[in-house]
């Protein structure tokens, strides 16, 4: 690359303009691409449209490219830059990105109120139908229901007729005006049924049953999602069990026991039962029937449990599903019982994020014993490190200030031994993030400090420079700013570029 667009003077005194220095400098196309990912959303977030736009088009990975320049096209239409949003559209190389930045454009300009310029915009769209549905959402934002509808008779494709109608639906609920909200839905199931896609169809069918929940019209929900239930028993393919579960817990919110267990019946596969059946026992610990619910959720645990190997068709929502069952388990006070579910994981990260959530949990419940000894069952000290902020978390939110301090004073510590670098280096700027939030600045200094020696031993380029984006953040948000310490660690990285 022979354009660079940080200088070492600017990347010597700043974390994010030295990330983005590293980054211009990586050789590597894929490096490259990979961390500017991390860096130009940054540059967003400040509001520094043109350097974000000129990082993205020097990507030389090409989808890598198109897409930084999507959400930068994006945040230009947010600050109303409408005219250099649509030059880095046209800048886009790949037609379906193209296509893709022009509809999020022309939303933006919708949302925004600017009608005529999201037409305009949607007209390099080869189907308009989602910008038109746009369109028509803030016409009934606006109080031109009338209007509204007539944009939307207008549009061809059914999906994007049922999208239309169920944000403003949703919009009129949240107004209170429920009984429009649901005679927009009926209009939205005449649409959703003219949908071809099976899937796509059933899909709609159960949102806009859910919707109908919100409304206050069970019996037209229950409807809804009976036609969903119809559908989904002539498909062939394997998420024919997953609707069959969206059915039977929008038979349960809906009110009807009888339909729900009905569809529940109609499931064969053993994750979606125990998705099902985790859903059931959290609506009926909500309201008030706690022995029932303990009941279905080890009910849920067995299913899920009894699954031989040759019948799991989705080992990690598999192992995603056991880790809410061990939550859930402690949620409902049964202790024991969420360690077991916990130990079942075959998944050793989804094993570490379960007892983390579990002893950030009891420590909420004010079990501290029970929480120290959770997290004592976690050896690899990454996991352990994480879990140690997450627990100090709920001992802020108790108000117990001094206690989630001494938390956080001992995952630091911990932190020492963790030997990945990244990941020591996240933890790090949590822990800093948490004393900014607890006003003691010097800690934070301290700990954020730490953490930028840390990212200086990181090898992999991509890596690195991602991780001082990182740690930029961390030095905004906590106010602090870059003193000599932190301009000596810089510079000693900086010094490893060629030019």
């Amino acid at each position: 690359m022979s354009e660079h667009f940080i200088s070492r003077d600017q990347a010597e005194s700043n974390l994010l303009a030295a990330a983005a220095f590293l980054a211009e400098n990586i050789k590597s196309a894929d490096g490259h691409a990979e961390a500017m990912k991390s860096i130009i959303p940054m540059y967003l977030a400040k509001g520094d449209v043109d350097l974000a736009a000129e990082l993205s088009n020097s990507v030389t990975e090409p989808f890598s490219r198109d897409k930084l320049l999507i959400v930068v096209a994006e945040k230009c239409t947010q600050i109303d830059d409408d005219e250099y949003a649509l030059q880095l559209a046209d800048a886009i190389e790949d037609h379906g990105l193209q296509a893709q930045a022009y509809q999020r454009i022309a939303l933006e300009m919708a949302a925004k109120g600017k009608l005529d310029e999201a037409r305009e915009a949607g007209n390099s769209l080869a189907h308009p139908d989602f910008v038109t549905a746009g369109i028509a959402v803030r016409q009934s934002a606006d109080g031109e229901d009338a209007v509204a509808l007539a944009t939307i008779e207008g549009i061809p494709f059914p999906s994007a007729r049922v999208s239309a109608l169920q944000q403003i639906a949703a919009a009129k609920i949240e107004s209170g005006n429920t009984a429009k909200a649901a005679d927009l839905l009926d209009l939205a199931v005449q649409s959703a049924n003219e949908i071809e896609h099976d899937e796509e169809k059933i899909r709609a069918l159960c949102d806009t049953g859910n919707l109908f929940i919100e409304a206050k019209r069970s019996d037209r929900a229950i409807e809804t999602f009976d036609a969903a239930c119809q559908f989904a028993e002539v498909l062939d393919n394997v998420h024919r069990d997953f609707f069959f579960v969206n059915c039977a817990l929008g038979f349960l919110y809906a009110g009807s026991d009888e339909f729900a267990d009905r569809a529940l019946d109609l499931v064969t596969d053993k994750t979606q039962m125990a998705s099902a059946l985790l859903g059931f026992a959290r609506q009926a610990w909500k309201k008030g029937e706690k022995d029932d619910a303990v009941e279905t959720l080890d009910e849920a645990f067995e299913i899920i449990r009894s699954q031989r190997d040759i019948e799991i068709r989705d080992s990690r929502a598999r192992n995603s599903l056991i880790t809410s069952i061990a939550v859930q388990f402690v949620g409902f006070g049964k202790t024991d019982r969420s360690l077991e579910a916990a130990e079942e994981n075959k998944d050793p990260d989804e094993y570490v994020s379960a007892l983390s959530q579990i002893a950030h949990i009891l420590t909420a419940q004010k079990h501290d014993e029970l929480a120290r000894q959770t997290l004592s069952m976690i050896t690899d000290d990454a996991g352990r490190l994480f879990a140690l902020i997450s627990v100090a978390d709920a001992k802020e939110k108790l108000g117990e200030t001094d206690a989630a301090v001494g938390f956080l004073e001992e995952a630091a510590t911990l932190a020492e031994t963790v030997p990945q670098l990244a990941a020591r280096s996240d933890a790090l700027n949590e822990i800093a993030t948490r004393f900014a939030d607890h006003s003691q600045p010097e800690s934070a200094r301290k700990y954020s400090l730490e953490s930028l020696d840390v990212i200086a031993q990181i090898r992999d380029e991509s890596s690195q420079a991602a991780a001082l984006a990182g740690l930029a953040a961390v030095y905004d948000q906590a106010g602090i700013t870059v003193g000599d310490a932190e301009k000596i660690i810089i510079a000693a990285m900086l010094r490893k570029v060629g030019w």
